[in-house]
């Protein structure tokens, strides 16, 4: 299957089931969002009041939505036409002016339309895994931000949280104490093709998620023209008390599922 038939069947898998992940992040998103992802964000955003900043792959909204209520002047686009419809709802409730656009991620001319050298930053938060290609998206950027300007990441860490990671829960009785440990396994790092997987206890399809390496990630934006200058893996410090699930990523707290980066202009 070509990148075109991976997006096309990518786009028409998150209109389906858009009502869900909208339901799962609500306002202000789910707990991964609002205790790892948005965090070390905002933390390397370093968001001034006034900025012109651009949310690609934005979701429902929540993101976008803080980001607003920050003091920025926000543009924020999504390939689902139900995902973007669910987030212009809620900032309308909300009263945050937002201009949210129907673009696709892979399609740099769609992207350069939004206006040339127009924004401060570009937020990129928890997409980059779920498109099939990132290059049309590192290559619009550069050309997006201003000279100064700043593109802010987060996405899965590929070095622990990659396509369908094995969690194990191990119990050991030493000198009379039993003690839980908890680690992952894995069985690639450097090749896996993209597999469907289920993003969220009991949504209705799985979708897609394209593993790449560190440094084909990172590699991408470099050839864009962009340096790195800032690199976070947020990890939780407690469990999650209400986990769905005994082995969440809340156990985990040695292994960063997230990792969040800040891209500059070379």
């Amino acid at each position: 299957m070509d990148i075109k038939q991976l997006n096309d069947e990518g786009r028409e898998l998150w209109n389906r089931k858009a009502r869900f992940w909208d339901e799962l992040q609500g306002d202000s998103g789910n707990v991964f969002h609002r205790r790892l992802v948005e965090p070390s964000v905002l933390q390397l955003l370093e968001l001034r009041a006034g900025e012109s900043v651009l949310d690609a792959g934005c979701g429902n909204g929540a993101l976008t939505r803080r980001l607003a209520r920050a003091g920025a002047v926000v543009t924020a686009f999504d390939f689902s036409a139900v995902m973007i419809e669910l987030a212009r709802e809620r900032s309308r409730a909300a009263g945050d002016n937002v201009d949210y656009q129907l673009i696709d991620a892979t399609d740099e001319a769609a992207m350069l339309q939004l206006g040339e050298r127009r924004f401060d930053a570009i937020t990129c938060s928890m997409t980059l895994m779920d498109i099939p290609a990132v290059d049309p998206l590192f290559a619009a950027a550069s050309q997006l931000l201003k000279p100064a300007g700043r593109f802010v990441f987060s996405t899965m860490h590929p070095a622990f949280n990659s396509n369908n990671p094995i969690f194990l829960h191990e119990k050991e009785d030493r000198d009379g104490v039993v003690r839980d440990y908890f680690s992952v396994k894995l069985r690639a790092y450097l090749d896996m093709p993209p597999v469907k997987g289920s993003g969220a206890p009991g949504e209705p399809t799985p979708h897609y998620y394209y593993h790449r390496s560190l440094s084909e990630l990172l590699g991408a934006a470099f050839a864009a023209g962009f340096v790195l200058d800032a690199l976070l893996e947020p990890a939780f410090e407690a469990e999650v008390k209400d986990s769905a699930t005994s082995l969440d990523w809340s156990r985990f707290r040695q292994f960063p599922p997230i990792l969040s980066g800040r891209l500059r202009l070379s």
